[in-house]
């Protein structure tokens, strides 16, 4: 199948139903009475008899006002008859008004909707060929929730687009290893009348979900390749991870146990039909961790999390620090920046978050190393009086949310007891002002801490 999107299919139509007028019960005509149907056998005029003797006068005067009263009956109840015959015509007349309102209202609002849908697909659209980022960063996203697959796969992602270098970064969430059966058969056993699974080799449930994670990556790097109808992307990143929890600290965890980073021009020459799974991936040059289930990790090509958009560049405040510099004085967002510095020079990757979006965040470290390493959150507390034990549970809360392996608190003052003794039996270090000294002066860097 082609997974390139087609824009023109994310346009909606006009299907609104035409209007059906509904059905109302007709009212029936009345009809009129003839006066002179009911004087018909009425003699109106006396006989020659009654004339001549006046016999009969009486008889058919009572038969002319028998015809009078009759006529006059039946036509009081044609004219109530018609004065509700009228009146259910004009309820039928409101009905039907009412109803075509309704259906105009509706078809109104429809078309809105889909005006303002479509409106929507076109600034996409034009996001997307124009070259916008979050144009682009919105197709790809759409490419990959498009991909059928089956329950127990995450399905989850995070990408991010680099303009400058036409490269799309992917971390996406792989399932873990209970999607692989635990049995590659089943024996029964006639004389105990029981069937009983025979689980796969540790070797054998390491190839298979091997070949699980590796299928997942060629076919996502295909699908966001093969849908490039922009021409947008000359390489992809790929970073499979898996939710897990760290048992020795009972933190949650998302080791990368796959990266591959490829190019577009290269990729699309495969031939998939033909391909050895394990080997394709080797030959991209990718990183496969060693032991996939049991989650051994490897580090990945490009971190996501080193673009998080909290990021901004920091300044340089060592080199603005001499003996005479006192700490306590400096602007706390100054501060903030030589914290990041500091631990740009001891060798991690350190980035400064920007104060308004930080969400107790100051300094994001990263440790590359692949065994000891990890994300780091640090805050920088730039104070004259005892840190309590609160900050030091305000990290801890942080640390769980962004994920990190640790957390570090830096101030310029000292820790109170129950702040030291929260954080002993967590991966939580606090330094102070005394140590923070030493750290600058193991760099050359001196200053002083003065009330």
């Amino acid at each position: 199948m082609d997974d390139t999107i087609s824009f023109e299919s994310l346009y909606k139509k006009d299907e609104y139903p035409a209007y059906v007028e509904p059905y109302v019960k007709p009212v029936q005509a009345n009809s009129v009475p003839v006066k002179e149907s009911y004087f018909a056998r009425v003699a109106m005029e006396p006989s020659f008899i009654e004339k001549i003797s006046g016999l009969g006068k009486k008889a058919r005067l009572r038969s002319i006002e028998a015809a009078e009263d009759s006529f006059n009956y039946a036509l009081q109840n044609y004219e109530s008859a018609e004065t509700k015959r009228n009146e259910l015509i004009k309820e039928n007349e409101i009905f039907l008004s009412s109803a075509r309102a309704e259906y105009d209202e509706a078809k109104r609002l429809y078309l809105e909707e889909i005006a303002s849908h479509n409106s929507s697909i076109n600034d996409f659209k034009s996001s997307y060929f124009n070259i916008d980022k979050e144009g682009i960063e919105a197709y790809n996203t759409m490419v990959l929730e498009r991909s059928n697959y089956s329950d127990i796969f995450p399905q989850t992602f995070d990408l991010i687009y680099l303009e400058e270098s036409k490269e799309l970064l992917v971390e996406y969430e792989l399932p873990d290893v209970t999607a692989v059966p635990q049995n590659k058969e089943y024996k029964y056993t006639q004389s105990r009348d029981e069937i009983k699974g025979v689980p796969f080799k540790p070797k054998e449930l390491n190839e298979i979900y091997s070949i699980l994670v590796a299928s997942i990556a060629l076919r996502r790097l295909h699908e966001l390749f093969e849908a490039d109808q922009g021409g947008h992307l000359d390489s992809i990143v790929f970073n499979g991870v898996v939710s897990t929890v760290d048992l020795s600290t009972g933190l949650d965890i998302r080791p990368c146990i796959v990266t591959i980073q490829t190019r577009k021009e290269e990729f699309m020459k495969f031939d998939f039909a033909r391909v050895d799974i394990l080997a394709c991936v080797k030959g991209l040059k990718a990183q496969l961790s060693p032991s996939v289930t049991e989650l051994t990790p490897v580090k990945p090509i490009v971190d996501l999390v080193m673009y998080d958009e909290r990021f901004v560049n920091e300044r340089d405040m060592i080199s603005t620090l001499d003996t005479r510099t006192n700490l306590l004085e400096m602007d706390p967002f100054d501060f903030e920046h030589l914290v990041c510095n500091l631990f740009s020079k001891i060798g991690l990757e350190s980035k400064l978050t920007r104060s308004s979006r930080d969400g107790g965040v100051d300094v994001i470290a990263f440790d590359p190393r692949p065994v000891f390493g990890g994300k780091y959150v640090i805050q920088a507390k730039r104070y004259k009086n005892t840190v309590e034990v609160a900050a030091v549970r305000d990290l801890y809360g942080t640390m769980m949310n962004e994920n990190a392996s640790k957390g570090i608190l830096v101030t310029t003052s000292t820790y109170g007891p129950d702040a030291r003794s929260f954080a002993k039996d967590k991966p939580i270090e606090l330094i102070d002002g005394r140590v923070l000294l030493h750290m600058l002066e193991e760099q050359g860097i001196y200053a002083k801490i003065q009330l």
